[in-house]
Protein backbone atom coordinates (compact mmCIF):
# COMPACT_ATOMS: atom_id res chain seq x y z
CA UNK A 1 0.00 0.00 0.00
CA UNK A 2 0.94 3.83 -0.70
CA UNK A 3 3.22 5.26 2.40
CA UNK A 4 2.24 8.74 3.34
CA UNK A 5 5.23 9.63 2.87
CA UNK A 6 5.32 8.48 -0.87
CA UNK A 7 2.33 10.06 -1.60
CA UNK A 8 2.32 13.19 0.23
CA UNK A 9 5.96 13.92 -2.07
CA UNK A 10 3.54 13.04 -5.18
CA UNK A 11 1.32 16.17 -3.96
CA UNK A 12 4.02 18.64 -3.51
CA UNK A 13 3.03 21.76 -5.66
CA UNK A 14 6.04 21.74 -7.77
CA UNK A 15 4.57 19.44 -10.27
CA UNK A 16 0.76 20.22 -10.86
CA UNK A 17 0.53 17.33 -13.20
CA UNK A 18 1.86 14.77 -10.90
CA UNK A 19 -0.39 16.43 -8.50
CA UNK A 20 -3.49 16.62 -10.69
CA UNK A 21 -3.24 12.59 -11.20
CA UNK A 22 -2.30 11.32 -8.04
CA UNK A 23 -5.06 13.18 -7.02
CA UNK A 24 -7.33 11.63 -9.44
CA UNK A 25 -5.81 8.16 -10.22
CA UNK A 26 -4.57 7.22 -7.21
CA UNK A 27 -6.78 9.15 -4.33
CA UNK A 28 -10.19 8.90 -6.18
CA UNK A 29 -10.61 13.12 -5.99
CA UNK A 30 -13.05 13.93 -8.66
CA UNK A 31 -13.18 16.95 -11.35
CA UNK A 32 -15.18 18.93 -9.35
CA UNK A 33 -12.73 19.04 -6.14
CA UNK A 34 -10.90 22.41 -5.54
CA UNK A 35 -7.67 20.90 -5.26
CA UNK A 36 -8.20 19.23 -8.25
CA UNK A 37 -9.41 21.84 -10.39
CA UNK A 38 -6.88 24.14 -9.18
CA UNK A 39 -4.03 21.52 -9.83
CA UNK A 40 -5.50 20.33 -13.35
CA UNK A 41 -5.06 24.50 -13.76
CA UNK A 42 -1.66 25.04 -13.13
CA UNK A 43 -0.45 22.46 -15.57
CA UNK A 44 0.27 24.58 -18.68
CA UNK A 45 2.01 27.16 -16.10
CA UNK A 46 3.91 24.86 -14.05
CA UNK A 47 6.64 22.28 -14.29
CA UNK A 48 7.22 19.68 -16.94
CA UNK A 49 3.88 20.01 -18.76
CA UNK A 50 4.75 24.29 -19.10
CA UNK A 51 8.29 23.72 -20.06
CA UNK A 52 7.55 21.31 -22.96
CA UNK A 53 4.95 23.68 -24.31
CA UNK A 54 7.41 26.59 -23.73
CA UNK A 55 9.62 24.97 -26.38
CA UNK A 56 7.37 24.15 -29.31
CA UNK A 57 6.77 26.32 -32.01
CA UNK A 58 3.83 28.88 -32.42
CA UNK A 59 2.73 26.99 -35.53
CA UNK A 60 2.16 23.70 -33.46
CA UNK A 61 5.89 22.13 -34.02
CA UNK A 62 8.67 21.44 -32.05
CA UNK A 63 11.99 21.30 -33.17
CA UNK A 64 11.39 19.94 -36.67
CA UNK A 65 8.90 21.76 -38.87
CA UNK A 66 9.70 19.01 -42.02
CA UNK A 67 8.56 16.02 -40.61
CA UNK A 68 6.16 15.26 -37.08
CA UNK A 69 8.54 11.94 -36.03
CA UNK A 70 12.53 13.10 -36.36
CA UNK A 71 14.60 13.64 -34.61
CA UNK A 72 13.78 11.42 -31.86
CA UNK A 73 12.73 11.97 -29.35
CA UNK A 74 12.57 15.79 -29.26
CA UNK A 75 10.36 16.53 -32.21
CA UNK A 76 6.89 16.66 -32.03
CA UNK A 77 5.41 13.35 -31.62
CA UNK A 78 7.16 12.55 -28.94
CA UNK A 79 6.86 15.77 -27.18
CA UNK A 80 3.04 15.36 -27.74
CA UNK A 81 3.18 11.66 -26.01
CA UNK A 82 4.73 13.07 -23.28
CA UNK A 83 1.96 16.03 -22.82
CA UNK A 84 -0.82 13.49 -23.08
CA UNK A 85 1.12 11.41 -19.98
CA UNK A 86 1.11 15.04 -17.76
CA UNK A 87 -2.51 15.65 -17.81
CA UNK A 88 -2.89 18.47 -20.12
CA UNK A 89 -6.08 18.54 -22.63
CA UNK A 90 -7.10 20.20 -25.75
CA UNK A 91 -8.62 22.94 -23.79
CA UNK A 92 -4.95 24.76 -23.47
CA UNK A 93 -4.66 25.93 -26.97
CA UNK A 94 -1.37 25.84 -27.69
CA UNK A 95 -2.42 21.61 -27.30
CA UNK A 96 -4.78 22.33 -30.11
CA UNK A 97 -2.73 23.71 -32.47
CA UNK A 98 -0.17 21.14 -31.89
CA UNK A 99 -2.63 17.94 -32.67
CA UNK A 100 -3.66 20.17 -35.70
CA UNK A 101 -0.52 20.21 -36.82
CA UNK A 102 0.43 16.29 -35.54
CA UNK A 103 -2.21 15.14 -37.31
CA UNK A 104 -1.73 17.07 -40.34
CA UNK A 105 1.50 15.40 -41.02
CA UNK A 106 0.93 11.94 -40.49
CA UNK A 107 -0.54 11.63 -43.70
CA UNK A 108 -1.02 7.61 -43.70
CA UNK A 109 -4.37 5.71 -43.76
CA UNK A 110 -4.58 6.64 -39.93
CA UNK A 111 -1.55 8.18 -38.79
CA UNK A 112 1.87 6.38 -39.97
CA UNK A 113 4.87 7.84 -41.30
CA UNK A 114 4.51 7.42 -45.24
CA UNK A 115 0.68 6.82 -47.48
CA UNK A 116 -0.02 3.17 -47.07
CA UNK A 117 -0.31 1.12 -43.70
CA UNK A 118 0.30 2.55 -41.08
CA UNK A 119 3.12 1.38 -38.40
CA UNK A 120 1.18 -0.23 -35.23
CA UNK A 121 3.06 1.20 -32.82
CA UNK A 122 2.99 4.90 -34.05
CA UNK A 123 -1.16 4.26 -34.61
CA UNK A 124 -1.67 3.01 -30.69
CA UNK A 125 0.84 6.16 -29.57
CA UNK A 126 -1.38 8.43 -31.57
CA UNK A 127 -4.86 7.37 -30.22
CA UNK A 128 -3.99 6.99 -26.81
CA UNK A 129 -2.48 10.38 -26.61
CA UNK A 130 -5.47 12.32 -28.70
CA UNK A 131 -8.09 10.02 -26.39
CA UNK A 132 -6.05 11.64 -23.28
CA UNK A 133 -6.45 15.13 -25.06
CA UNK A 134 -10.13 14.70 -25.20
CA UNK A 135 -10.56 13.76 -28.68
CA UNK A 136 -12.33 10.50 -27.64
CA UNK A 137 -15.15 10.86 -29.87
CA UNK A 138 -13.09 12.29 -32.74
CA UNK A 139 -13.88 9.99 -35.85
CA UNK A 140 -10.17 9.57 -36.64
CA UNK A 141 -9.60 8.21 -33.14
CA UNK A 142 -12.68 5.73 -33.97
CA UNK A 143 -11.01 4.68 -37.27
CA UNK A 144 -7.65 4.32 -35.55
CA UNK A 145 -8.76 2.10 -32.98
CA UNK A 146 -10.78 0.19 -35.46
CA UNK A 147 -8.00 -0.63 -37.91
CA UNK A 148 -6.22 -1.13 -34.63
CA UNK A 149 -8.46 -4.04 -34.10
CA UNK A 150 -8.65 -4.92 -38.28
CA UNK A 151 -5.05 -5.67 -37.99
CA UNK A 152 -4.47 -7.73 -34.96
CA UNK A 153 -2.96 -11.16 -35.02
CA UNK A 154 -5.32 -13.92 -34.99
CA UNK A 155 -3.71 -15.51 -32.11
CA UNK A 156 -3.69 -11.76 -29.98
CA UNK A 157 -1.22 -9.29 -30.42
CA UNK A 158 0.06 -7.12 -32.97
CA UNK A 159 3.88 -6.22 -34.65
CA UNK A 160 4.67 -2.76 -35.20
CA UNK A 161 5.77 -3.31 -39.17
CA UNK A 162 3.21 -5.68 -40.09
CA UNK A 163 1.82 -9.90 -39.30
CA UNK A 164 3.05 -11.56 -36.27
CA UNK A 165 3.27 -10.19 -32.75
CA UNK A 166 5.45 -9.31 -30.55
CA UNK A 167 6.10 -6.69 -27.57
CA UNK A 168 5.08 -4.06 -30.12
CA UNK A 169 1.40 -5.29 -29.19
CA UNK A 170 1.35 -2.74 -25.52
CA UNK A 171 1.12 0.18 -27.73
CA UNK A 172 -2.41 -1.36 -29.35
CA UNK A 173 -3.02 -2.23 -25.54
CA UNK A 174 -2.89 1.00 -24.50
CA UNK A 175 -5.07 3.10 -27.05
CA UNK A 176 -7.64 0.46 -26.12
CA UNK A 177 -7.27 0.66 -22.38
CA UNK A 178 -7.58 4.47 -22.30
CA UNK A 179 -10.66 4.25 -24.90
CA UNK A 180 -13.73 4.08 -22.25
CA UNK A 181 -15.21 0.79 -22.00
CA UNK A 182 -18.38 1.72 -22.35
CA UNK A 183 -17.35 3.11 -26.31
CA UNK A 184 -16.03 -0.14 -27.06
CA UNK A 185 -17.14 -2.58 -29.15
CA UNK A 186 -17.33 -6.14 -29.27
CA UNK A 187 -14.19 -6.29 -31.64
CA UNK A 188 -12.13 -3.70 -29.45
CA UNK A 189 -13.37 -6.10 -26.29
CA UNK A 190 -11.95 -9.49 -27.84
CA UNK A 191 -8.48 -8.16 -29.45
CA UNK A 192 -8.07 -6.69 -25.79
CA UNK A 193 -8.84 -9.44 -24.46
CA UNK A 194 -6.56 -12.07 -26.85
CA UNK A 195 -3.57 -9.22 -26.88
CA UNK A 196 -3.78 -9.02 -23.22
CA UNK A 197 -3.36 -13.10 -23.00
CA UNK A 198 -0.22 -12.38 -25.47
CA UNK A 199 1.66 -11.04 -22.30
CA UNK A 200 -0.05 -12.93 -19.37
CA UNK A 201 0.68 -16.46 -21.05
CA UNK A 202 4.49 -14.91 -20.60
CA UNK A 203 4.06 -13.46 -17.38
CA UNK A 204 5.17 -9.88 -18.50
CA UNK A 205 9.19 -11.36 -18.94
CA UNK A 206 9.47 -14.67 -20.53
CA UNK A 207 10.38 -14.25 -24.16
CA UNK A 208 12.56 -16.95 -24.91
CA UNK A 209 15.43 -15.20 -22.87
CA UNK A 210 16.22 -12.77 -20.20
CA UNK A 211 16.22 -9.47 -21.64
CA UNK A 212 18.13 -6.80 -19.66
CA UNK A 213 15.79 -3.48 -20.25
CA UNK A 214 12.42 -5.19 -19.50
CA UNK A 215 13.65 -4.92 -15.67
CA UNK A 216 15.48 -1.52 -16.30
CA UNK A 217 12.50 1.09 -15.21
CA UNK A 218 12.25 3.76 -17.53
CA UNK A 219 10.40 6.90 -19.27
CA UNK A 220 9.48 8.69 -21.39
CA UNK A 221 8.01 5.70 -22.36
CA UNK A 222 7.43 6.32 -26.11
CA UNK A 223 7.11 2.78 -27.58
CA UNK A 224 9.08 0.91 -25.33
CA UNK A 225 7.94 -1.90 -23.09
CA UNK A 226 9.72 -2.61 -19.92
CA UNK A 227 8.07 -4.86 -16.75
CA UNK A 228 6.20 -1.69 -15.08
CA UNK A 229 4.76 -0.35 -18.51
CA UNK A 230 3.27 -3.89 -18.76
CA UNK A 231 2.27 -4.05 -14.98
CA UNK A 232 0.54 -0.78 -15.97
CA UNK A 233 -1.15 -1.39 -18.85
CA UNK A 234 -2.55 -4.80 -17.95
CA UNK A 235 -3.80 -3.76 -14.11
CA UNK A 236 -5.72 -0.70 -15.94
CA UNK A 237 -7.88 -3.56 -18.66
CA UNK A 238 -8.83 -5.51 -15.39
CA UNK A 239 -6.26 -8.07 -14.89
CA UNK A 240 -4.83 -6.87 -11.21
CA UNK A 241 -5.72 -10.71 -9.81
CA UNK A 242 -4.50 -12.39 -12.36
CA UNK A 243 -1.89 -14.98 -11.25
CA UNK A 244 0.48 -15.31 -14.13
CA UNK A 245 1.32 -11.13 -12.24
CA UNK A 246 2.63 -12.79 -9.39
CA UNK A 247 6.57 -12.76 -10.70
CA UNK A 248 5.93 -8.86 -11.72
CA UNK A 249 4.34 -7.26 -8.90
CA UNK A 250 7.04 -9.29 -6.71
CA UNK A 251 9.80 -7.80 -8.37
CA UNK A 252 7.83 -4.20 -8.59
CA UNK A 253 7.89 -4.42 -4.76
CA UNK A 254 11.39 -5.74 -4.35
CA UNK A 255 12.72 -2.24 -6.52
CA UNK A 256 10.96 -0.03 -4.08
CA UNK A 257 13.18 2.20 -1.71
CA UNK A 258 12.74 2.56 2.06
CA UNK A 259 11.31 5.81 1.72
CA UNK A 260 8.50 4.16 -0.14
CA UNK A 261 9.12 5.91 -3.70
CA UNK A 262 10.58 4.12 -7.12
CA UNK A 263 13.92 5.25 -8.97
CA UNK A 264 13.87 5.99 -12.30
CA UNK A 265 16.75 3.58 -14.20
CA UNK A 266 17.41 4.68 -17.64
CA UNK A 267 15.62 7.29 -20.14
CA UNK A 268 15.43 5.18 -23.26
CA UNK A 269 16.32 1.10 -22.74
CA UNK A 270 17.54 0.94 -26.44
CA UNK A 271 20.16 4.01 -26.79
CA UNK A 272 20.81 2.75 -22.70
CA UNK A 273 20.83 -0.75 -23.44
CA UNK A 274 20.93 -3.56 -25.50
CA UNK A 275 21.17 -1.18 -28.75
CA UNK A 276 23.94 0.74 -27.86
CA UNK A 277 26.40 -1.08 -30.13
CA UNK A 278 23.92 -0.42 -33.12
CA UNK A 279 23.65 3.30 -32.17
CA UNK A 280 27.50 3.22 -31.58
CA UNK A 281 27.72 1.77 -35.50
CA UNK A 282 24.68 4.54 -36.98
CA UNK A 283 25.35 7.48 -35.02
CA UNK A 284 23.13 9.54 -37.83
CA UNK A 285 20.00 7.50 -36.50
CA UNK A 286 21.05 7.75 -32.31
CA UNK A 287 18.04 9.52 -30.86
CA UNK A 288 18.36 12.63 -28.64
CA UNK A 289 17.78 11.14 -24.80
CA UNK A 290 15.18 13.49 -23.75
CA UNK A 291 14.18 13.07 -19.76
CA UNK A 292 11.60 14.76 -16.89
CA UNK A 293 14.02 13.11 -13.87
CA UNK A 294 17.57 12.12 -13.26
CA UNK A 295 18.19 8.51 -13.89
CA UNK A 296 19.52 6.70 -11.06
CA UNK A 297 17.41 8.88 -8.76
CA UNK A 298 13.54 8.76 -7.23
CA UNK A 299 11.02 9.37 -9.87
CA UNK A 300 7.95 10.94 -9.57
CA UNK A 301 6.79 9.81 -12.88
CA UNK A 302 7.93 6.08 -12.22
CA UNK A 303 6.27 6.10 -8.38
CA UNK A 304 2.77 7.27 -9.10
CA UNK A 305 2.70 4.37 -11.83
CA UNK A 306 4.14 1.85 -9.55
CA UNK A 307 1.73 3.07 -6.83
CA UNK A 308 -0.94 2.61 -9.60
CA UNK A 309 -0.46 -0.86 -10.01
CA UNK A 310 -0.07 -2.12 -6.29
CA UNK A 311 -2.98 -0.55 -5.43
CA UNK A 312 -5.13 -1.92 -7.91
CA UNK A 313 -3.84 -5.08 -7.33
CA UNK A 314 -4.48 -4.57 -3.30
CA UNK A 315 -8.20 -4.38 -4.96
Amino acid sequence: MASKAAVDWLLEDDQPAVRYRTLTELLGRPESDPDVRDAKARIPETGWAAEILARGDPGGWWVNEKNYYTPKYVATNWQLLMLSDLGVTRAEPRVRVAVDWWRGWARSRFGGRRPGQPHHCVVGNMARALIRFGYVDDPGVRAMLDWIVESADPKGGWSCFGSGRNLDSWEGLSALAAYPRAKRTAGMQRVAEAGAEFFLERELHRQGERYPPWYRFHYPVHYYYDLLVGLDLLTSLGYAQDPRLRFALEHLAQRRRPNGRWNLDAVHPDVEGGMARWFRAHPKDRPTPTSLERPGRPSKMITLTALKVQARAAG
